[in-house]
């Protein structure tokens, strides 16, 4: 109603003012899937300032939440299973909702996102369309510039040709606003304070899916090319899966802490991180830091791998913390998230200060525990 007619505002002002005031007991709700009419007209709207009472956002489901939602639905797959379709779905209920439970994770995958016509090859299109009203290209192109990994805002404006305005800010707080994308704020070790550049990043797992994996895949699945074929075949597939779980479990941050064993109140900075490369220090960048006020930062490293890991994640933990510039008196701390096993090789060596199972983050109770 409201984005079809410019005069929609001042008629629900009149409406409000003339009806709504003398009736006590009405309550007026306002939803949408992607909230950004509701904010520059409503909520950011001097005509109904002090009238809103509650704004909610309503998040995704968390890991552990979404298991449960799908073994309600009735699905009996494992621990791998879970996190391959969690890992494209995330924790939006409607996509879990869709999920045929008498079929394992890459048949559902390969229904939902490899067949002419499937529902998730579609879902991006209608997205952009009707939540942008039609403006949806610009969108698409930040989106783009973000898909192989976190950018810069000077970055993206280089990357998409964008003028210097502030009118890019104002585009990507519209793709926060809806969830799609996420802001980390970077800052200094040393001195506690919030850097000049934050990292942007795509946080809603299908939108990121869809343009790896989907999106370059379109004229083939139109062709019913992948009808015969297991997914697992499509070139890099198992490698995007593992990037997929990296941006699920940063969506989890809750669950990352507390298996950690830190409080936020603990906290006095936490997020990907990244070093840029200079004259005097290496580039490199960080899954998660977090960053305590007792001057503790504790570098967690991602990795889902159906096979054990070996001692090569040691190598490969402390080369990053070799490459890390750490102030003095400052002590930093490894810590390793996994699924698939590690050597006695790892276990042997006590070098990670936690050695986390993300099994746990599938229990409902794990949840509890962290509330």
């Amino acid at each position: 109603m409201g984005k079809d007619d410019p005069t929609f505002v001042p008629k629900l002002k009149a409406w409000w003012d003339t009806i709504v005031l003398e009736k006590p007991h009405v309550l007026t709700i306002f939803c949408s899937s992607v909230s950004v009419w509701i904010e520059e007209n409503i909520l950011n709207s001097t005509a109904f300032f002090g009238r809103v009472n509650l704004t909610i956002t309503l998040e995704p489901l968390s890991i552990p939440e979404s298991t449960k939602l799908l073994k309600l639905l009735g699905f009996k797959g494992g621990v791998y299973e879970i996190y391959k379709l969690l890992s494209i779905f995330g924790g939006i209920p409607w996509y879990l909702e869709q999920i045929d439970p008498k079929n394992m994770a890459d048949e559902n995958i390969k229904a939902l996102c490899y067949q002419k016509d499937a529902l998730l090859v579609l879902e991006f299109d209608r997205i952009f369309h009707d939540l942008f009203n039609g403006k949806g290209t610009i969108y698409k192109k930040i989106l783009d510039a973000l898909k192989s990994g976190m950018k810069t805002l000077s970055q993206i404006r280089e990357t998409i040709k964008f003028s210097h305005s502030g009118k890019l800010s104002t585009l990507l707080n519209h793709l926060i606003e809806c969830g799609f994308v996420q802001k980390h704020i970077q800052w200094s070790l040393k001195n506690e304070t919030i850097l000049r550049q934050s990292l942007y990043r795509i946080s809603d797992p299908y939108i990121r899916f869809y343009l790896k994996n989907i999106e370059p895949n379109r004229s083939k699945i139109d062709m019913k090319a992948f009808i015969d074929i297991n997914i697992n075949q499509i070139p890099g597939f198992d490698t995007h899966i593992g990037l997929q779980v990296e941006n699920l479990l940063l969506q989890n941050r809750v669950l990352l802490l507390k298996s950690i064993g830190i409080h936020p109140n603990d906290l006095s900075f936490d997020g990907p991180y990244r070093q840029t490369k200079t004259t005097r220090q290496k580039g490199c960048q960080i899954d998660y830091l977090f960053q305590t006020r007792t001057k503790t930062l504790f570098l967690c490293e991602f990795k889902f791998k159906r096979r054990e890991l070996n001692s090569e994640i040691i190598d490969e933990v402390q080369e990053k913390m070799a490459n890390l510039s750490i102030p003095r008196g400052f002590a930093l701390v490894p810590v390793l998230f996994h699924i698939g096993g590690i050597t006695e090789a790892v276990t042997d060596k006590n070098f990670f200060y936690r050695i986390i199972d993300i099994n746990d983050f599938l229990d409902p109770e794990f949840l509890k525990s962290s509330c």
